[in-house]
């Protein structure tokens, strides 16, 4: 029983998970300024954020061992089923439990703040899918970055705001800028890493389309943007220094810029971790500077 616990833990990439509380943590100091905190809300939305993440996840573990696309060559973390952990069935059957329960519990957020939440939450269920199955898998056509950027910083921020504070929020919506951008560099480097197999294997990342100098710049912009922000939330909203919270995580992601134009393969590993764990830090310190 053990093992299988620790196997599917494992299977949900435990070390990207931590991303998917950067954007809720966001919008609910967001929420927090504006006197709009509703408790039950917030804890919802983390765990529909963390369902979401999960379920995208095991699509594509499924479908990238069903395309080939893992296999022995892998330079990346082990996966379940091209490791023979779990069989596809039962990687099905995790999916429709994973996504089915996000979107039991999104009820909730549904009657608190109406249909719009629910067409949210649909469209992020089956882009979660869509990411590596379906005819037109996003992942294999350099939608990935786009669909993480969007889902997972722009629409979790943004909805978690709006589930609490039921109206619409330009602060928000600007905050959530550097949230998507560090989510999505996690991916960037998963691309970078692996683009020389993806190329054989058609899987047409940004990093195969324009080739790995491109994940460079694209890796550096978005830092360089999510520093940008902070700055120009404090003088446009005349907030106060503590804003610029955030400022104190830059060492550590220049650190990574600089680790992504030395490293190759299989040493990346610690790169992708390292981004995940830089967007948590980045979003906790933000989130406290917009509380203060």
């Amino acid at each position: 029983m053990k093992n299988k616990i620790k196997i599917w833990i494992l299977a949900s990439r435990p070390k990207t998970l931590p991303a998917a509380l950067a954007p809720v943590f966001v919008g609910t100091a967001v929420a927090i300024s504006v006197s709009k905190l509703n408790v039950m809300a917030a804890l919802i939305a983390l765990v529909c954020s963390v369902l979401i993440q999960i379920g995208t996840n095991f699509v594509n573990d499924l479908y990238d061992y069903l395309k080939g696309t893992d296999d022995e060559n892998r330079v990346g973390p082990t996966r379940a089923l091209a490791a023979g952990w779990i069989s596809p069935n039962q990687m099905k059957r995790a999916i429709y439990f994973t996504f089915g329960m996000t979107f039991l519990l999104g009820l909730y957020l549904v009657y608190l703040a109406g249909w719009i939440i629910l067409l949210v939450g649909v469209f992020s269920i089956a882009s979660g899918y869509a990411y590596t199955a379906g005819p037109y898998p996003l992942a294999y056509n350099g939608l990935g970055d786009v669909f993480v950027f969007f889902f997972f910083g722009i629409v979790a921020t943004v909805g978690t705001y709006y589930v609490q504070a039921i109206e619409f929020s330009m602060f928000a919506l600007l905050a959530s800028i550097p949230v998507g951008l560090l989510i999505t560099n996690i991916l960037v480097v998963n691309n970078y890493r692996d683009a020389d197999e993806d190329k054989k294997k058609s899987k047409n990342t940004l990093a195969v389309k324009f080739g790995k100098s491109f994940s460079l710049y694209q890796y550096f912009i978005s830092i360089l943007v999510s520093f940008i922000v902070p700055l120009y939330l404090y003088f446009t909203y005349c907030t106060t220094l503590f804003i610029l919270l955030p400022m104190l995580t830059l060492p550590l992601a220049i650190k990574l810029h600089v680790d992504m134009t030395r490293l190759n393969g299989g040493e990346l590993n610690k790169t992708l971790e390292l981004t995940a764990k830089l967007s948590v830090l980045y979003s906790f310190l933000f989130s406290i500077g917009i509380i203060l």
